[in-house]
């Protein structure tokens, strides 16, 4: 471990020699991958350097204890040792947790498909809740949001919606969120104040870029209508939806939320190249795919996560045990709590193989 450490640090010097080169930074795009390169090692350089400094102490204190001290000092020493290894078998844990494979789409922006499930006109009412829950989190990690494409209901539901989440690190950050979202509340429309359970399911996945993701145009059929709102009621009389099938797979996308027929070809084409992404990944990544399957759970759309329980004002991760009862809050996106207890059992799952 020592070792990689070592040439890691010297990568990183390397790296700040290049990003304060003038003729490195006039290339943009080589400069801003560089820097992209150097905040990641930073972290991980910054507790080395912690480590080898802890290390120095212990030695110096060991060698002042071996030369003899009075009765004072070599308790003072001695609880500095103390001290130090605990440090140590500290930074020695957070060494190998920053060491572990990187998940190469983290820094990638997030497309998240939020489908209404059983439960009818209460399950697009919540898949609304949690779309909003999301757009609120984003709001709060200063990402962009852009809904792609989206179903709504009369009542103000969604059958289903297509949101893209733009920000640093969003996938790292909003990846285990894949899969069912049950609910638990009394509707507003019943009577009797029974409570109801319905569900809707979340799907992640990473934005590929145009040159991860190779469409031929002959692979292709787009078919264009007219773009119709709730209940039926046409929002305009030109065909501006679009509905692209990608042939060799069988994937379809629509979207019809722009009246421009060109941007919702390029919204569809965004959905189109996240799922093909995924697709290509689940068939030629399996290692990558076993690393998910670990205690936070494989992600899998059939898989209930969480659920919502509103008379308790509770929300309970499936996966690692964890209930908030902070509902409300949670709801308004707070959920770096729930968020950075699944990434710690990941990480902990991951070391777990490793060792």
């Amino acid at each position: 471990m020592l070792d990689k450490l070592h040439l890691i640090e010297e990568r990183y010097e390397e790296l700040e020699r290049q990003i304060s080169d003038p003729a490195v930074i006039a290339r943009q795009e080589e400069w801003r991958k560089l820097t992209r390169e150097h905040a990641r090692l930073a972290e991980i350089v910054t507790a080395y350097r912690q480590y080898r400094q802890v290390e120095n102490d212990l030695r110096e204190a060991k060698e002042l204890l071996q030369e003899g001290a009075d009765e004072e000092m070599s308790r003072f020493l001695k609880d500095e040792m103390a001290a130090g290894a605990a440090k140590i078998e500290a930074l020695t844990g957070h060494l190998k947790t920053l060491l572990l494979p990187r998940d190469p789409n983290d820094d990638k922006n997030v497309i998240m498909e939020i489908r209404a499930g059983t439960g009818g006109e209460e399950a697009a009412l919540f898949a609304a809740a949690l779309l909003r829950m999301y757009t609120r989190y984003a709001e709060r990690q200063g990402w962009k949001t852009d809904i792609l494409s989206g179903n709504p209901t009369d009542i103000g539901g969604f059958k289903e919606v297509i949101v893209v989440l733009e920000g640093q690190g969003a996938y790292s950050r909003l990846k285990f969120e894949s899969g069912v979202h049950r609910v638990q509340r009394v509707p507003t429309t019943e009577a009797s104040g029974r409570i109801h359970t319905s569900a809707a399911t979340v799907a992640v996945l990473p934005e590929a870029e145009e040159v991860e993701v190779e469409i031929n145009q002959n692979d292709l059929r787009i078919d264009t209508f007219c773009s119709t709102g709730p209940g039926g009621q046409s929002v305009n009389t030109t065909q501006s939806a679009v509905r692209i099938t990608h042939l060799p797979t069988g994937l379809v996308v629509s979207c019809q939320d722009e009246k421009s027929q060109l941007k919702n070809r390029e919204k569809a084409l965004r959905v189109l190249r996240a799922r093909l992404f995924e697709r290509a990944q689940l068939e030629q990544q399996a290692e990558m795919a076993e690393a998910r399957r670990s205690q936070v759970g494989s992600g899998d759309r059939s898989e209930r996560i969480r659920t919502y329980n509103y008379p308790q004002g509770r929300v309970s991760d499936h996966r690692i045990n964890l209930t908030l009862y902070k509902l409300e809050q949670f709801l308004d996106g707070a959920l770096d709590e729930m968020l950075d207890a699944l990434i710690t059992s990941d990480q902990a799952e991951r070391l777990r193989k490793v060792e």
